[in-house]
């Protein structure tokens, strides 16, 4: 796999080409090699503008590699090459790749702010190449296997990136939840605050965008959460031995005088006396022993917020507080920490407790004789659990992989039709896999449902009628239900959800 990032509006001019480089991996190819790829990756994407201004290529299929493209920021592209698979052509879903992309870069713009606005801030490209490096690196020691990169593959076409996934909750937890929202408003004395609560893996509530929920989800699940934590890998030693993921600008940081923050480096996050998380993401104050507390930006406002991340057992609660509204630094927020833990420690210690009882453990949410993908909106997935996926046959999963690259490209060309008739409209497609097993996918209004039934019977009827029976008791209004109570905090819905 080869993964690059460029800016097109630089290194335009003869003997400045290596100014686009933002970043590229293996770190240690030629500079011949890497301009090549780029060049390559720049003549497509002109290529393609000429045909569809408003949206160019998104993938290239060539005899023996894929090249997936994604414009994370106006001008600022990135590319990932992959080796096709020998043993099918189905291995790796290009859909799936892209949301990679977008999920490393959503990470970055989290703790760093827009790749733009650090280029404008120092124009050689040396500051924003000496974070990307480390932070895309710490991204990819996840996707490590022994000494081979994994990436998603037709294993994974029950999953899907760039998702939610919620906790469903009675009414008496609910309220228990919202009282525990507001309480931690007020504790951290600004009304510009924002918080998510967790339990296990799970969202229980937010205040924020979906954008910005999607991203600190994402980040909690990787690093924060009791599982994240007790979980870490064990890869890093190996990726800081092989020459291959060495930086090439392993040293601007020191030439720019700027601290490089690892937020994505494994084992940088501790539970504190207090149930509070400590981190040293970013070093410490002023030479002391104590941490800084680290700093994300919104996608919305581009506020900038300390990050400040409380545990007990099995939940835990991410409060974000303005910068902006802390006038001491560290010493100001230390007040607010203690504010929190005098007016709402009981109130965590209530919710705990409450989910717990009402928690069924990793298979709460299987669905006997089905293995299945809920994805609504784009925004909460619900799926069986990996441990029931990988009981499934690998020619079932490759039958899946196909069918949900060909319901991408319907919905593709649902949205290149600017027809409402068309964005709205149903599909149910039915595939027998050559093993017999039935693959399904159906969408409508926004949900989209992905089965796989190995042990129906022969006849399709059968299996509409599995599906319509799944449909109806679980599917769509599970996640119609999931959608109230990811919006309880708000009181104008609260009649509504009761």
């Amino acid at each position: 796999m080869q993964l690059c990032i460029f800016d097109l509006r630089r290194g335009q001019q003869e003997g400045q080409e290596l100014d686009k480089i933002l970043f590229f991996f293996p770190a240690d190819l030629p500079f011949a090699t890497q301009l090549s790829v780029i060049g390559l990756s720049e003549g497509l994407i002109t290529f393609t503008r000429i045909f569809s201004p408003d949206a160019a290529c998104e993938v290239i299929e060539a005899e023996r590699h894929s090249h997936v493209f994604y414009e994370a920021e106006s001008d600022i592209w990135m590319v990932m090459v992959v080796d096709k698979s020998k043993e099918s052509k189905a291995a790796c879903q290009v859909d799936a790749l892209r949301k990679v992309l977008k999920e490393v870069h959503s990470l970055f713009v989290l703790f760093h702010g827009t790749m733009r606005s650090m280029l404008e801030k120092e124009t050689s490209g040396g500051l924003i190449r000496s974070h990307l490096y480390p932070f895309i690196t710490d991204y990819l020691s996840d996707f490590l296997t022994g000494r081979k990169l994994q990436l998603p593959s037709f294993h994974d076409c029950l999953m899907e990136r760039g998702t939610v996934q919620m906790l469903t909750v009675g009414r008496e937890a609910a309220i228990e939840v919202q009282s525990l929202v507001k309480v931690l408003e007020c504790s951290a004395g600004t009304t510009s605050c924002y918080s998510l609560v967790l339990f296990q893996d799970l969202l229980v509530s937010t205040t924020l965008s979906p954008d910005d929920t999607i991203s600190l989800f994402t980040y909690a699940v990787l690093r924060l959460t009791p599982h994240a934590l007790s979980s870490g890998a064990t890869s890093w030693s190996y990726l800081q031995r092989n020459n291959i993921y060495r930086s090439r600008d392993a040293s601007l940081d020191q030439e720019n005088n700027c601290q490089v923050k690892r937020p994505l480096h494994h084992n940088r996050w501790f539970r504190g006396n207090d149930g509070f998380l400590a981190s040293d993401i970013w070093g410490t104050d002023n030479g002391s022993q104590t941490s800084v507390t680290p700093i994300v930006y919104l996608q919305l406002t581009e506020e900038r917020m300390y990050l400040c991340a409380y545990q007990h057992k099995s939940l835990t609660i991410i409060l974000l507080v303005p910068v902006s509204s802390i006038l001491n630094g560290e010493q100001g927020l230390s007040l607010v920490k203690q504010q929190v833990l005098e007016n709402a420690s009981l109130k965590m210690l209530m919710v705990e407790e409450k989910l717990s009882k009402g928690w069924g453990g990793e298979n709460a949410y299987h669905v006997s004789g089905y293995r299945y993908l809920l994805v609504d909106d784009e925004r909460v997935s619900r799926a069986s659990p990996p441990a029931k996926v990988m009981t499934l046959a690998k020619e079932s999963l490759l039958a899946l992989s196909k069918l949900r690259e060909e319901v991408n490209l319907e919905k593709k060309r649902a949205k290149c039709s600017n027809s409402e008739v068309n964005c709205d409209k149903e599909l149910e497609i039915c595939v027998r896999a050559k093993n017999g097993a039935w693959v399904i996918a159906r969408t409508s209004r926004g949900k989209e449902l992905y089965m796989v039934l190995e042990k129906a019977s022969e006849t399709l009827l059968y299996a509409a009628d599995s599906v319509e029976k799944f449909s109806n008791r679980f599917a769509f209004d599970a996640l119609h239900i999931l959608y109230i109570e990811a919006i309880i905090s708000s009181p104008r819905y609260f009649v509504l959800y009761h």
